[in-house]
């Protein structure tokens, strides 16, 4: 499967290579002042599937004109709600750019690297969920392996996988946003910078 960009989440540089990655997907579109919507996707019910919310944790003070961002371990975007949240980022916005981010499984050589597609996502997947495609840009990240009982799977997952995806994707987004944004660091900036970090 072509993917357009892969890296490990244990590569210290990886945060800096997807910052790199989406600075140039999406320089172009923030130029056009379109919106630019990240939905976070996932459930802090399951340690496999709070990737999406997690990172959507770590971002949701990312206050950017033309940048938003949908779930977060508080309001999780999952199969339940997709539909409503799709919904009301069509009737908010004029010709969004949306990036989904999720969790998925795969090989076990696979674990913990962080694949990133231009195409739509298609979430539950895994657990053999049908649920509508989501996206101009998909992230995933890879938190186990594939096989049977992948909702047992998902369940079994160690938080510390989860964690370190978490952390690079919503590092990488957070500077390439303020790399393309432009502006000098604020309080603000320090604060979510140490929110991500942690």
């Amino acid at each position: 499967m072509g993917y357009s960009f892969i890296t490990d989440a244990t590569d210290t540089n990886s945060p800096f290579l997807i910052r790199d990655y989406l600075y140039k997907e999406l320089s172009p579109i923030l130029k056009q002042h379109r919106p630019i919507i990240f939905i976070c996707i996932g459930t802090d019910r399951s340690t496999g599937d709070s990737l999406g919310p997690l990172v959507g944790e770590k971002l949701k003070y990312m206050l950017r004109h033309d940048v938003f961002v949908y779930g977060n371990l508080e309001n999780p975007v999952h199969a339940k709600n997709l539909d409503e949240v799709l919904n009301d980022i069509r009737s908010k916005f004029n010709n969004p750019f949306i990036i989904a981010i999720d969790a998925c499984l795969s090989d076990i050589q696979n674990v913990g690297k962080i694949f990133i597609e231009k195409k739509p996502l298609f979430p539950g997947m895994a657990v053999h969920k049908n649920l509508p495609p989501v996206g101009h840009l998909s992230i995933v990240g890879v938190v186990n392996i594939s096989g049977n009982l992948e909702f047992m799977v998902l369940q079994n997952t160690r938080l510390y996988t989860v964690m370190t995806i978490a952390d690079a994707i919503s590092r990488g987004i957070y500077h390439c946003i303020l790399k393309t944004v432009g502006g000098k660091k604020n309080l603000l900036d320090n604060q979510i910078e140490g929110i991500i970090s942690k």
